[in-house]
């Protein structure tokens, strides 16, 4: 699909309730389940769009059929922001998308998503099925009549496609700036002007001067959207993301329906799905990687450590707003997930850490 698509799929939702109401009620037929997927993405983009499909179709496959999942991208039954009300409220009975949306409703979704200066991919999936974390992703949902999964994680994301280099902190203050989640609230902090809005819209107000600069997902992604058209300055490292999980909500009441085989069906189909979709997301943004500095001179450039450090600071400040919070639910989702960053800020420098330093060093190998 060409980038003009990828825009005009996500730039509206004006199908939304007039097509809901359109839409039977899903068929119970011989025991085979019809079940609307609704996304925040344009269909089959690259990443998310295409992990959405794969998604679709596992959980068809794993239910041997008697689950038939079919996709509706963002603005076909209801706009991209709007999928989760829809499947709380059983327009349709599940959706892709990401926490880092749902801020709105709990700041608690938050931290299921990315958290500024956080946790990795692997480490992300530890947390729930290790460190607790699931039973919290539960109950918040549950509050919303959702049964959530994670099922994908784009990897480390980038600091941002940029007009003008960033050399210190004060080249941040004012800037009008695109991002989403706890990251958008650390921005904030630092004096950027933050806005929230979907992928190919980003592309638009960058074309525009609506925004300065702005981040989305990495380099796969991004190229398909085509904001090195616009800004040539691609920076890293994505401190504010350093993992996003991707995530499928079930209605709840659709999901109790289920047989136990069934329910086990639909939970293989999204954990079986994480790991596919991060080594995607890593091959394939370092092939597109390669394609930007190559063939359309984007510049890769490092955030100075002066400014990293004032986003962890930043970081910080976001960290102590929730763990203040009335809610106090927010409250142990939040001490779950400083727990579990503590136990791998200790291991990791030995593990990971000490593997990907091992390899920058200077020998022959290839």
């Amino acid at each position: 699909m060409k980038r003009r698509d990828f825009l005009k799929a996500g730039a509206t939702g004006t199908a939304a309730a007039a097509a809901a109401t359109a839409l039977a009620a899903p068929a119970i037929a011989q025991d085979v389940r019809q079940w609307r997927m609704v996304t925040a993405w344009p269909k089959n983009l690259p990443g998310p769009g295409v992990a959405a499909q794969m998604l679709a179709d596992r959980i068809t496959a794993l239910s041997g059929g008697r689950i038939e999942v079919k996709l509706f991208a963002a603005g076909e039954i209801v706009p991209g922001n709007g999928v989760f009300d829809a499947v709380g409220q059983g327009t349709a009975e599940l959706y892709h998308a990401v926490p880092a949306y749902w801020g709105s409703k709990s700041k608690g979704i938050l931290l299921f998503g990315s958290q500024p200066f956080g946790l990795t991919a692997p480490e992300q999936a530890g947390w729930l099925i290790h460190g607790g974390g699931q039973a919290l992703y539960d109950e918040i949902y549950g509050g919303f009549n959702l049964k959530p999964f994670l099922c994908g994680n784009s990897g480390p994301q980038w600091a941002g496609w940029f007009r003008t280099e960033i050399n210190s902190v004060d080249d941040l203050k004012g800037l009008k700036f695109r991002s989403t989640g706890l990251a958008s609230e650390m921005c904030s902090k630092l004096g950027m002007a933050v806005q929230a809005m979907s992928g190919p819209a980003m592309f638009q107000a960058l074309q525009s001067g609506a925004l300065d600069a702005g981040e989305f997902i990495g380099p796969w992604t991004d190229s398909a959207l085509g904001y090195y058209q616009i800004a040539k300055n691609y920076y890293w490292p994505g401190v504010g993301e350093p993992s996003s999980a991707e995530e499928c909500a079930v209605n709840l009441e659709a999901y109790n329906d289920l047989p136990d085989d069934l329910k086990a069906a639909v939970s293989h189909a999204c954990a079986s799905l994480y790991n596919d979709v991060l080594t995607e997301y890593n091959t394939k943004h370092a092939q597109a990687l390669t394609q930007l500095v190559n063939e359309h001179d984007v510049m890769v450039r490092k955030l100075p450590d002066e400014v990293i450090v004032a986003m962890g600071n930043a970081a910080g400040e976001v960290i102590t707003d929730l763990r203040s919070s009335d809610d106090e639910l927010v409250k142990r989702i939040t001490e779950s997930f400083l727990a579990y960053r503590a136990l791998m800020h200790e291991y990791m420098p030995y593990a990971d850490n000490g593997q990907m330093n091992a390899r920058l060093l200077d020998y022959k190998y290839d």
